[in-house]
């Protein structure tokens, strides 16, 4: 892959009051200007991501947000997106009109950074038109002009140190599960879901960390499998795609260890243990039980979608009970989890690590069991067990 996709870079998102100066600074950031900027209140409206490298920390996504205070006819539904940006932001930057710093708003956000664990950087803007007592109030504070190329790269300079300092590095999917120079065998079945000639996100994210960890991988069809495994000397652990995890167990024998990507991913960007726990929950679901089904993308169905055909079939046939699912979408995941019984969410290969604790969390503190769909098949499969020795390493 020629570019990082968006799931594994350091999400950094620009908040403040609206006419703060938050677009001007994210295209001085970026170097393009993607971003509108205007005097009259409420310019921004949807928040707007870039792709960057902010060397040398790294990969990022810089996103510019509609501004807190929007007093316009769709303020609300403005702020709503920007409030929903603080479940996926790993690094905040605050920016202030040095003219005019409404501290009680700072002060407002931190409790939001703080009740998120978001670390975040105060930036007073338009630092051309004067001085503002309330900047000897926060020295770690920097003063910007977007006027002025000095200040905006000492900004930079500031940002990546505290990036450094506070944003933890993406953890490895077999990193710290397996010693260097273990062979895997990734299961890759090709049906009509398989997309034609590339590989799917997380069979990739795969491949390049057993690379990246000086680990030997051989891709296989499940059709195959047998045959490689007698062909291999040594194996030390099978990744299955999740839907033929019954399938492909019946074949690894039982020395070898054996799990999905689903599972893999769920251990590197939330809590598998967690996860493991909730799929319980389906031993337990009453008749007509509302399962919510959290999609991280957007894509066309068939028969065969693990998600919207193949789940549902199973959970119906192992529960015995009429069960309704219902679906949220890539970042429309609901704050209101009540009318719930159980969520089962996908790989998670498109969202960032906060994304998927966050969600967690919000499972949590509605007392509704999460799962996801690695962890759901192999318990309905009897073999949760096995799929979760890995993870006791």
């Amino acid at each position: 892959m020629e570019k990082t996709p968006l799931s594994l870079r350091t999400h950094i998102t620009i908040f403040g009051n609206t006419n703060s100066g938050k677009s001007s600074l994210f295209n001085k950031l970026i170097g393009q200007d993607m971003a509108i900027v205007s005097e009259k209140e409420g310019t921004t409206t949807d928040p707007v991501t870039k792709a960057m490298e902010l060397i040398p920390f790294g990969p990022v996504a810089l996103t510019d947000t509609a501004g807190w205070g929007d007093r316009t006819e769709i303020g609300d539904k403005r702020q709503e997106k920007t409030n929903k940006l603080l479940d996926r932001t790993d690094f905040a930057i605050y920016t202030a009109d040095i003219t005019g710093f409404d501290k009680t708003a700072y002060e407002s956000a931190c409790k939001e950074f703080e009740k998120r664990k978001i670390p975040h950087i105060l930036v007073f803007t338009k630092s051309d038109l004067g001085v503002n007592d309330a900047v000897k109030d926060y020295p770690d504070a920097v003063c910007v002009s977007v006027k002025d190329e000095k200040t905006v790269e000492d900004f930079r300079e500031k940002l990546i140190s505290k990036l450094t300092k506070t944003v933890k590095e993406e953890k490895s999917l077999l990193g710290g599960l397996l010693d260097r120079g273990a062979m895997v065998v990734l299961v890759i079945p090709i049906d009509s879901e398989a997309p034609k000639g590339r590989l799917i996100l997380p069979q990739v994210q795969l491949i390049r960390d057993c690379l990246d960890n000086g680990m030997r991988a051989v891709c296989v069809r499940d059709t195959e499998l047998k045959d490689t495994l007698d062909a291999l000397e040594k194996v030390d652990l099978v990744v299955t795609d999740s839907q033929i995890f019954k399938k492909v167990s019946e074949i690894v024998p039982e020395d070898i260890k054996l799990t999905s990507f689903s599972m893999l991913l769920a251990n590197t960007k939330g809590d598998i243990k967690t996860l493991a726990e909730g799929a319980a929950a389906l031993d337990c679901l009453p008749d007509k039980a509302r399962i919510l089904m959290a999609e991280a993308c957007t894509h066309n169905t068939s028969h065969e979608d693990i998600g919207r055909v193949k789940i549902p079939n199973i959970l119906r046939k192992y529960t015995g009970k009429e069960l309704e699912f219902e679906y949220s979408v890539h970042h429309d995941f609901p704050a209101d989890l009540s009318e719930y019984d159980l969520v089962i969410h996908c790989g998670g290969c498109m969202l960032n690590s906060k994304t998927m604790q966050n969600r967690i969390a919000i499972c949590r503190d509605a007392g509704v069991a999460v799962t996801n769909y690695g962890v759901v098949l192999s318990y309905a499969s009897g073999i949760l067990k096995r799929s979760m020795e890995i993870f006791e390493k």
